[in-house]
């Protein structure tokens, strides 16, 4: 999965150069570098104390700047008959320094939440036999036999409730960070105006109160408005849903619409799936599955 959301997330912000395997390769070689310091490294402060890991991290960022300046120097003042992400940023009116963070952050960030969501969405269809069973009738009712379209892919309403559900049940994002727009206020504590506020998402995502069985994995529960609400003020849809979560809601729908088509997403017997919480929610060890053909 990490694999697949790295080919999506390159060619999607970066173009066609990555439809090379092995530019890919090099990429996630420094991606996971990178990634593995910011969501341990930063955190617990041990990166500072190792110079070799220091290193390694700083060569690896250094590797996907210089990579990314390429790029986007390439882009500036050209026409291509393929619109990336990275053209986005160039037409925006934004310095070559935002360009250049923008699009760092999103490859970044896009390639594990978009392969986690993957991950998640897959495991969970491959234990809820029935959730599966409804997802496929729902695809094969919008798409038959015609091919996935940015315009059908907007009818899957109940792919999308799942998804959301796998957000939540899987807790993907287990905390998340804003900075305050203005003074605010809870009971007698005063919140000053940029202050930066951290949210528990793993425990408000798993709040009784809030979401009924917490930990049942149940897509029905988003038919409810008020709950659809709910999840958007968290941040995970509507106009607070941040790009690299819309993006890998799309990728993995893609991808759902064409695995469940043909196959059935089948349980490996006595897998039990560990949790480790991060950045980002992943599974401690591989995950694995097994498949038959539906046609």
């Amino acid at each position: 999965m990490l694999g697949f959301a790295m080919k999506s997330v390159t060619q999607m912000v970066m173009g066609s150069t990555f439809e090379d395997e092995q530019e890919v390769i090099r990429f996630q070689k420094n991606h996971g570098t990178v990634w593995s310091e910011i969501g341990k490294g930063f955190l617990d402060g041990s990166l500072d104390k190792s110079t070799t890991r220091k290193k390694q991290y700083e060569d690896a960022l250094m590797q996907l700047e210089s990579i990314l300046k390429k790029i986007i120097k390439e882009r500036k003042g050209r026409n291509f008959s393929e619109h990336i992400f990275i053209d986005s940023l160039v037409q925006g009116d934004l310095n070559d320094q935002q360009i250049l963070e923008d699009s760092m952050i999103f490859s970044l960030a896009s390639c594990i939440i978009t392969a986690k969501l993957c991950t998640w969405a897959v495991c969970f269809l491959t234990t809820y036999e029935e959730v599966q069973k409804k997802l496929y009738e729902e695809i094969d009712q919008v798409f038959g036999k015609g091919p996935v379209t940015p315009e059908n892919i907007e009818e899957l309403r109940y792919c999308r409730q799942v998804l959301c559900e796998t957000v939540r049940t899987a807790t993907l994002t287990p905390v998340s960070a804003r900075l305050q727009d203005i003074e605010g206020k809870i009971d007698k504590f005063i919140i000053p105006r940029e202050t930066l506020v951290l949210y528990a998402l793993g425990v408000v995502l798993q709040d009784p109160s809030t979401w009924p069985s917490p930990y049942k994995f149940d897509p029905e529960r988003f038919d409810d408005e008020s709950v659809m609400k709910t999840f958007s003020l968290l941040g995970f849809s509507g106009t607070q849903e941040c790009p690299e979560l819309r993006f890998a809601y799309m990728v993995t729908t893609v991808l759902l619409s064409v695995l469940v088509r043909r196959l059935h997403l089948l349980s490996v017997e006595g897998q039990v799936i560990e949790t480790k919480y991060e950045l980002v929610t992943s599974s401690k060890e591989e995950a694995w599955i097994t498949v038959s053909k539906r046609y």
